[in-house]
């Protein structure tokens, strides 16, 4: 049973962690919608290493959420590291603002890579396993996410239009500042629990702590000169991401019990299927931008719409859908439905494959100087927008639900590098759209947008259909229990 105390450190503890979510997502939306055109129209640099740089700063992002999730409740606790986060990705901004690219970039990598997992962490931390609040929260949380993103693609398409970019980093830095403000008035009730840095003795906390703080060092250089050797990198993420691989197959091998091993391989197989998911959502601030900045007619009632403010079409859709999505999935329980984790997954990828197609057949109906009507690029994006509600608030719950306790920080990181891995499969694509050309005229780019499209949006398709085929499989590795208000379990 849930005592008082506890239902009261819930209920605090998200609404908290809402509004931390909404200021320390405000600076990443910021660059991940403005990078790719900040590194083009600021620095002059060629589109494709544009991409490159974009989908090096993404990945990075998702990949040190492994190494984030490996930290935080080890060398720190979720608090701490998360409130170290919001110093570095401010400071970050700063250095951006005075054009210091790389440096600017590794600063602030650091801390965002790191605190995302703990976010989640401290969370998760506030519900039992079966507890369908979680799920709850994690989809109110995520619509607080994206409204931070609604805020800084609003804002950033403002500057955009004058160009005003180093204004624009400073107030990433700015919200950056006043989330840390927040974690700090919430820190009491944002305490650990169960983890092993709560465990050890003040001396092993503070030797653990300086060695943290060396790691921390050592990350912004090392990514400093990752950051100037892109396609390296990116190799090495994708080394990483097999790694990864292996290291789950490692636990679910070693576990004790039938039953946790055969719930970390059900994990294992929707995270191998929604890295086609994460592929194409990767391109929006890639090859999508591009697409929409270069090949479609953003004029909209005398208004020029810019490339960032088309994102907030996602962030609407998440905001909004998030605790719709929530109170559906309550009444259809109680009505008897068993909503799974195995038919959101494979609903998302029939969702954003769809999306993709839409856009490759947007081409076809340019007008005689090339440019695509927004309206296609507005659907395109609500259906990948409620693939996103099927896939990303409920892959985050997931964790609690599927992981031991001791092994949640670290799959939580592995869950979230997926992106990061992702993301470089999604600048391949995103090149592969843009062609050899290097023109932007979209007479001559449009067939080649319109072949990537139509390739990712009819894989993905597929691989919908190879997870449907699967659901009965992972239904019985996952073992779900009957929420106490459900009286049958009807798939839907």
């Amino acid at each position: 049973m849930t005592s008082k105390i506890e239902i009261r450190e819930q209920k605090i503890g998200s609404i908290g962690l809402f509004f931390i979510q909404i200021f320390s997502t405000l600076s990443f939306s910021i660059l991940y919608s403005t990078l790719v055109l900040y590194i083009t129209n600021k620095l002059k640099l060629e589109d494709t290493v544009a991409t490159t740089i974009t989908a090096s700063f993404v990945a990075f992002n998702y990949a040190l959420h492994l190494i984030g999730g490996f930290v935080t409740g080890r060398l720190f606790s979720h608090r701490s590291l998360f409130a170290i986060g919001m110093v570095l990705q401010a400071s970050g901004c700063v250095l951006l603002s005075l054009d210091h690219l790389n440096i600017g970039l590794a600063v602030f990598l650091s801390g965002a890579g790191l605190n995302v997992t703990c976010i989640n962490c401290m969370l998760t931390s506030f519900f039992s396993p079966h507890d369908k609040k979680r799920e709850k929260a994690f989809l109110w949380n995520y619509s607080g996410m994206n409204i931070g993103f609604l805020i800084g693609f609003s804002v950033s398409g403002l500057f955009e239009k004058t160009e005003n970019y180093s204004t624009l980093f400073l107030v990433g830095a700015a919200s950056n500042i006043l989330a840390f403000f927040i974690t700090v008035s919430f820190y009491k009730i944002l305490k650990d629990k169960k983890t092993y840095f709560s465990s050890i003795t003040k001396h092993k906390k503070n030797l653990f702590r300086l060695l943290g703080i060396l790691m921390i060092l050592t990350i912004i250089l090392s990514l400093i000169w990752l950051l100037k050797n892109s396609s390296f990198s990116n190799v090495m993420i994708l080394i990483g991401g097999a790694l990864m691989g292996f290291m789950i197959i490692f636990y679910a091998i070693k576990q004790p019990n039938k039953l946790a091993s055969e719930k970390l391989w059900a994990f294992l197989i929707l995270s191998i299927m929604s890295l086609l998911f994460w592929t194409l959502y990767m391109t929006a601030p890639m090859g999508l931008t591009l697409f929409a900045e270069n090949n479609v007619n953003r004029n909209v009632f005398g208004i020029t719409i810019q490339p960032q403010w088309l994102l907030n079409i996602n962030s609407v859709i998440i905001i909004i859908g998030g605790p719709l999505m929530a109170y559906l999935y309550k009444i259809l329980r109680k009505k008897g439905f068993n909503i799974t984790i195995p038919i959101q997954f494979t609903l998302s990828l029939f969702l954003i494959g769809l999306a993709f197609i839409l856009l490759g057949i947007s081409t076809n109906f340019a007008d005689d100087k090339g440019y695509v009507n927004i309206n296609w690029v507005f659907f395109s994006y609500l259906l990948q927008s409620l693939g996103e509600l099927c896939i990303g608030p409920i892959g985050y719950a997931m964790i609690g639900q599927l992981i031991p306790q001791k092994l949640q920080g670290t799959m939580m990181g592995s869950w979230m590098m997926l992106t990061g891995i992702s993301a470089i499969f999604a600048n391949i694509f995103s090149k592969m759209a843009l062609g050899a050309s290097q023109s932007i005229d979209p007479l001559i780019t449009n067939p080649s947008f319109s072949k990537t499209f139509n390739i990712l949006g009819i894989s993905t398709i597929i691989g919908g259909i190879i997870m449907l085929v699967l659901v009965p499989f992972l239904h019985k590795l996952i073992k779900e229990k009957k929420h106490p208000t459900e009286s049958s379990s009807i798939p839907v």
